[in-house]
């Protein structure tokens, strides 16, 4: 079973993220970058399938040239090549403009399966997996906990809200987006670092591939979250206000 993962590199969780002098994006100088944790997630299940049902994964990224650091770091992982479109635009172009740059990448690689994350951590559109998936006019299906083969094509569990999941089929080829949580990441080891440097990694210019970009969402502006502090005092007895207190930490914080 081929197996293509679609990755995406996003600032480090930790990384101090100011915004650009023209509030069109963040500033990217210094800043430190990582795997996008959804996708690590659906890497992750593919290695799984790769090593029960056989096959090949290859990994695939758009960006500039540092998003090779990342690409290294999934072939360490133990994805078998990869293929790195090469794109210094990728923040002016839209989910629908991803998604075509990804499918004119992925189409002569005829996959049997096609994973990405369920959304970006920069973003969180979450609409670039299932784009993709109408452009390759293949089946899909979201939040994927775990993947299953069976005969017919694939079992999925999906994870819907409040504790519920639901348990589908669907024939192969297929597109699925990865929830996180569905397994417990693995680390790169030593002897894969040093057998990533020998894998095939294939740079592709984005040009190249024909994919227009002409975005039909545009991103404006970008500001920083606005502190607000406010102060609430519950009136009544101990218990009438302990009760408010719940009420208002479930319906209106929803930390509860």
């Amino acid at each position: 079973m081929k197996i293509v993962v679609a990755i995406k590199q996003v600032p480090d969780r930790d990384a101090s993220v100011r915004i650009a002098p023209n509030a069109k994006w963040i500033e990217e100088r210094e800043l430190q970058w990582a795997m996008n944790e959804p996708d690590a997630y659906a890497l992750e299940e593919a290695l799984q399938l790769k090593e029960k049902y056989g096959g090949e994964v290859v990994v695939l990224s758009a960006g500039p040239e540092r998003v090779g650091s990342t690409i290294r770091e999934a072939l360490a992982k133990g994805a078998d090549r990869a293929i790195h479109v090469v794109c210094d635009d990728l923040n002016a172009r839209d989910a629908l403009g991803v998604a075509k740059l990804l499918a004119a990448a992925i189409k002569p690689e005829s996959p049997d399966l096609v994973l990405t994350g369920l959304q970006s951590e920069d973003l969180g559109l979450g609409q670039t997996g299932v784009i993709l998936a109408e452009l390759l006019a293949l089946p899909h299906a979201t939040l994927i906990l775990h993947v299953e083969k069976t005969d017919a094509g694939l079992k999925v569990k999906r994870e819907l809200e409040e504790g519920w999941f639901q348990e589908i089929e669907l024939p192969l080829p297929a597109v699925l987006t990865m929830q996180s949580g569905g397994n417990k990441l693995r680390y790169a080891t030593l002897m894969g670092i040093k057998k990533a440097k020998t894998k095939e990694l294939r740079a592709v210019n984005a040009a190249d591939l024909g994919a227009e970009n002409a975005p039909v969402v545009v991103l404006e502006q970008i500001a920083a979250p606005k502190k607000q502090k406010t102060t609430q005092i519950l009136s009544g007895s101990a218990k009438e206000a302990a009760a408010a207190l719940v009420e208002k930490l479930k319906t209106e914080a929803r930390v509860l």
